[in-house]
């Protein structure tokens, strides 16, 4: 979850910041359309230009996306040179990953905005568990997932109801409902008995 929240920060930082360089301060949420600013003489060619295109962009914002690009940008400036770097090699991959694949991250990043703040932490903590484990246990998990992945959607929602169904339960609970399950596996296909000629 982590790597996905670090790519999603990495594509809405792209819109407050250039890749590859430290995130600019962004225009004062005061400054008139067209007023002139100050310092973009002192700038090289090709960031002046790069803070023209961002304080454009910033002029044709709405006050909600600016409040947001603003919040972007004080996150980014909190995080250490190392968060920074991988945001920025997050957001590489990103960029050279195929559109569906981007419209699919982009869709879990919104559902994961959606999500309230307490569930956030619990699947950042669970994500944080899936990190420490051996590598054998993580793949095992990683194929779980996929197989989850290939359900259709009725299967799905049936898998999903079950474990809402079993995160309810206590431990007894969970114990019974384990027993029956083995009572209702089918029993092994018996060995055939080996037919001999008669002597």
């Amino acid at each position: 979850m982590s790597r996905l929240i670090a790519l999603a920060l990495a594509v809405v930082m792209h819109l407050a910041a250039p890749a590859g360089a430290q995130a600019p301060p962004p225009p004062p949420p005061a400054a008139a359309p067209g007023a002139p600013i100050q310092g973009l003489e002192r700038l090289s060619p090709e960031e002046r230009a790069v803070a023209e295109r961002n304080l454009e962009r910033w002029r044709r914002m709405t006050p909600e996306q600016r409040q947001r690009a603003l919040d972007n940008y004080r996150h980014w400036k909190s995080l250490s040179p190392d968060e920074r770097r991988s945001a920025r090699e997050n957001l590489q991959r990103f960029r050279q990953m195929p559109p569906g694949e981007r419209a699919r991250i982009m869709q879990d990043f919104q559902r994961w905005n959606e999500l309230p703040a307490d569930r956030q932490r619990e699947l950042e903590r669970a994500y944080e568990r899936y990190q420490q484990l051996p590598p054998d246990r993580q793949k095992q998990i990683q194929q779980r997932y996929e197989r989850y992945q290939s359900l259709t959607p009725e299967q799905r929602e049936r898998f999903d109801r079950n474990l809402e169904r079993w995160r309810t339960m206590t431990p007894e609970q969970r114990q019974q409902a384990r027993e029956r399950m083995r009572q209702r596996r089918p029993a092994p296909p018996a060995q055939p008995r080996e037919i001999r000629p008669p002597r």
